[in-house]
């Protein structure tokens, strides 16, 4: 007898948590992703800051998947979804399922404004991340050459936009890589003429947390020399600028969005109803109406807790694997599903060098002891012992000696 098969769409934190959730299963999966590793998203800052390698952040998903002896991977760009004839589209061919589960995650959202997609660099996927650590280093580079001081300004401004996790976290490593590695480096820069701005157009930075840890990340920030600005809007970005809504320029070259994002392209192309940030519309059992054999997790999926949408984050999307894993098993057995229940369990950002915030519940943690948290948390679920390994010699290096290892600026030939 033909074993189902299930096609995990995404190979991300959801669609891994799926795979393995479904070990040992009477099922055949086949995980399809774009790109052949799995990545570490909440580390690929520090790849853009020089501080890790892409290789200590993400890993072969075939390396990943050795243990499941019953999933196999293709690597393919995902195109479509024919739900009627139950098929995923890839630019590869269609693949059959019996089960579907959609896992692609979220890309920038630049709100359609043309000039933020053409002139800001985002940090979603490891190239992007790539993309900013050699810009930030060529900048630095291609200031050396000129005696304008206006233009060797705007080459040593640097701008985040967004007061998220993302964002603060981008900020703060960006100063910590100029004003303790790179200062050393450059022997003739001064200092004053470098700018890091972080811009936020809501009152406080990382509005998801609670009032005491959102003053005391933005007392952090300021300390280590970012300028913050608050409740304001990019209206605008040239090659040379970033245009405010209140009608003041920023000269820089550099500019970094981390403030929005929205679902994949594979939402739009299902065809089937969206919701907030074009997230598919689902069940309370992760299922498209109408289509109980498609489940869709993670930043896809437009799921809510009390009528609220549930937050773009990997616990959000780890827990939704492991439950869609156990609703394709009940199916199996002719079973009906739960519905789907998140649990909480917390927030954190970094801010840098000993200073992070983590809300756990009614626990807050700030400055030093957040910090340790925070390293603990990331150190444990990083994708790999070895990783694990190299990672943490990277931080005790940098913390000792002020240093970032991997200052170097890599361009793939095509």
């Amino acid at each position: 007898m033909k074993r189902p098969r299930v096609v995990i769409a995404g190979a991300g934190f959801g669609g891994l948590t799926c795979a393995r959730g479904l070990k040992y299963k009477p099922v055949d999966v086949t995980l399809v992703d774009r790109n052949n590793y799995h990545l570490f998203t909440p580390l690929l800052y520090q790849v853009a800051s020089a501080l890790l390698d892409p290789g200590e952040i993400a890993r072969p998903v075939r390396q990943l998947i050795r243990p499941l002896a019953n999933a196999d991977f293709r690597q393919a760009s995902i195109t479509g979804v024919d739900l009627d004839g139950h098929q995923l589209i890839t630019d590869h061919g269609a693949i059959a399922y019996e089960y579907l589960v959609l896992a692609t995650g979220a890309q920038s959202d630049y709100f359609g404004n043309s000039s933020l997609a053409e002139h800001t660099l985002g940090l979603k996927d490891l190239d992007e991340g790539l993309a900013i650590r050699n810009h930030i280093l060529s900048q630095f580079e291609a200031s050396r050459w000129t005696d304008d001081p206006k233009q060797r300004r705007a080459m040593l401004t640097f701008i985040v936009v967004g007061g998220g996790p993302t964002g603060v976290e981008m900020a703060g490593a960006t100063s910590e890589l100029i004003r303790l590695v790179l200062r050393k480096d450059y022997r003739d820069l001064d200092i004053n003429e470098v700018r890091v701005v972080l811009i936020e157009a809501a009152p406080h930075v990382l509005v998801q947390f609670v009032p005491s840890l959102r003053e005391a990340a933005l007392h952090s920030l300021r300390r280590k020399g970012i300028e913050v600005m608050l409740e304001t809007k990019v209206e605008a970005v040239t090659d040379s600028a970033v245009k405010l809504a209140g009608g003041e320029e920023i000269n820089a070259r550099t500019v970094i969005w981390t403030a929005g994002v929205k679902a994949s392209a594979l939402a739009q192309a299902t065809g089937v109803p969206l919701v907030r940030q074009s997230r598919i519309k689902v069940e309370p059992s992760m299922q498209i109406r109408g289509h109980p054999e498609v489940f869709v997790i993670g930043d896809l999926a437009g799921a809510t807790d009390g009528g609220a949408p549930l937050p773009m984050l990997i616990p959000v999307a780890m827990q939704q694997g492991r439950y869609v894993a156990k609703a394709i098993r009940d199916a199996l057995a002719d079973r009906e599903p739960r519905p789907f229940e998140y649990r909480d369990p917390g927030i954190m950002a970094t801010i840098g060098r000993n200073s992070a915030v983590a809300q756990l519940g009614s626990v807050h943690l700030s400055g030093f002891p957040g910090w340790v948290f925070w390293l603990a948390v990331h150190l444990v679920n990083v994708v790999s012992f070895r990783s694990r390994v190299v990672v943490l010699v990277n931080w005790a290096w940098e913390y000792i000696f002020y240093d970032r290892p991997v200052r170097l600026i890599v361009r793939a030939r095509t």
